[in-house]
């Protein structure tokens, strides 16, 4: 008779819809699903209901994956983690893009090269070094062959968004079908840090 294995089922909380396809695709390359996605309000939202997340892990014992930019906010991702959450719960992955989750999308080069239809050189080796990730990611769609890439990801005329009118469309899809998350694990400290805790969790439910 065939051992049933049972699929970790993991909760999540994010800033903002391209966090949540992050999520999402690191929990199924773990090995797990993901059950539901709060936050999704920017981040002082989800600061100030960190601690409801962690009680909610504590005691349903029920995984939980917390993912949030360091941005400028600290000068390190243990800082910030320390100023938000001194004692997560053990069924709590609460993790940090250094410095915005575009950098852990930038780590996988040859995979966004070819989604965005640029020279694989023109992506930084050391995304995390990299001071506004999101800016650098519009200058790539900016360098696109593209057109229609072109158009998306870059702000029209005199407009005063950070980012094309569909930006987030552009990297949800590339983090759905092209994005690599144990390539760009190698390029990448902090996601080859939340990776290993997810699979940490993954054991320990198991």
């Amino acid at each position: 008779m065939r051992e049933v294995v049972a699929v970790p089922i993991f909760k999540a909380a994010v800033e903002g819809i391209v966090d949540e396809a992050v999520v999402k695709k690191l929990i199924a390359h773990i090995g797990g699903v993901t059950s539901g996605v709060y936050g999704r309000k920017g981040k002082p939202y989800l600061h100030q209901k960190i601690r409801g997340y962690n009680n909610e892990a504590r005691t349903s014992r029920t995984p939980w994956l917390v993912l949030v930019d360091l941005d400028k906010e600290a000068e390190c991702a243990p800082s910030l983690r320390e100023a938000w959450l001194q004692d997560p719960a053990p069924h709590l992955c609460f993790r940090i893009a250094v410095r915005e989750v575009e950098t852990w999308l930038m780590a996988d080069v040859e995979s966004l090269a070819r989604y965005l239809s640029v020279a694989p050189s023109r992506i930084p080796r050391t995304p995390e070094s990299i001071e506004h990730p999101k800016d650098e990611m519009v200058n790539l769609g900016r360098r696109s062959r593209r057109r229609d890439v072109r158009e998306d990801m870059v702000p029209r005329g005199q407009s005063r968004r950070r980012v094309g009118p569909a930006y987030a469309s552009r990297l949800i899809e590339y983090v759905k079908n092209k994005w690599r998350p144990e390539i760009a694990a190698r390029r990448s400290e902090s996601l080859r840090r939340a990776i290993l805790c997810l699979e940490r969790l993954v054991q320990a439910s198991q």
